[in-house]
């Protein structure tokens, strides 16, 4: 019964921020900032009606000036609602070109400034990433990434995509990741409180005089301490 009170009310707010969201972001289309105010409206709220215990700790995420590589673990669809809270000022999103025929989600995304990629179109997918050095250099605003390209709630990270790392090396930006522990397959709608999330952010990574030819090397490195952290906040969640 409390799974079907929740569906219901995360349906209906859905619909009402995406209403609201339509309407601001009409006001200031493409304002760099407005992903992030459209992530907390989705999120603050969602977290409540869902009944998540939610610890964050992202000290380093909101230190770093706009103008970085945000990199983190993309688990399912609840992740809209699991990372508003953590998204920092002026950051937009890369996602792949269909979302913006998502009723309601679909326009926010667009009129939010985010990139997005036709995947299916490798000339265009590298031409819409191109443009993403100037918007990390010259436009003041972070980008943030699911490095794996698909949700995934397995234990492992998968392998990590080149391209947000080729957007950090050709800006000279930092890599901020960003680590969610394994929370989609503990998900339990039916209970009073349906799960514990851990949420941390680490030292920031530089770029600064990296090549293509470092690319290997730093998702290796990247990968590893993500996958460590993950590894560590599983172990508290479970403690806990």
């Amino acid at each position: 019964m409390l799974f079907i009170v929740r569906m219901f009310l995360m349906g209906l707010h859905f619909i009402v921020v995406g209403a609201l969201g339509l309407l601001i972001g009409l006001c200031r289309p493409f304002n760099p900032d407005n992903s992030r105010l459209f992530a907390r409206l989705y999120g603050h709220p969602a977290v409540k009606i869902l009944g998540l215990d939610l610890k964050t700790e992202v000290g380093p995420l909101f230190d770093q000036p706009p103008g970085c590589v945000i990199v983190a673990n993309h688990q399912s669809n609840y992740d809209l609602f699991v990372l508003g809270k953590v998204v920092p000022p002026r950051t937009v999103c890369i996602g792949k070109k269909s979302l913006k025929w998502v009723p309601f989600f679909g326009q926010l995304f667009w009129l939010g400034g985010n990139v997005l990629i036709d995947r299916g179109n490798s000339a265009k997918a590298r031409k819409a990433l191109q443009t993403t050095t100037r918007t990390l250099t010259q436009e003041n605003t972070s980008i943030w990434v699911f490095p794996e390209g698909t949700r995934n709630s397995g234990s492992e990270l998968m392998p990590f995509k080149r391209g947000a790392f080729q957007m950090a090396i050709d800006a000279g930006v930092p890599i901020v990741p960003v680590c969610v522990s394994r929370y989609a397959r503990r998900l339990r709608l039916g209970s009073l409180r349906s799960g514990k999330i851990s949420i941390r952010s680490l030292a920031p990574i530089p770029t600064t005089g990296l090549s293509a030819a470092d690319i290997p090397q730093l998702i290796q490195q990247c990968q590893q301490q993500m996958q460590q952290c993950i590894d560590a906040m599983e172990r508290d969640v479970q403690v806990a």
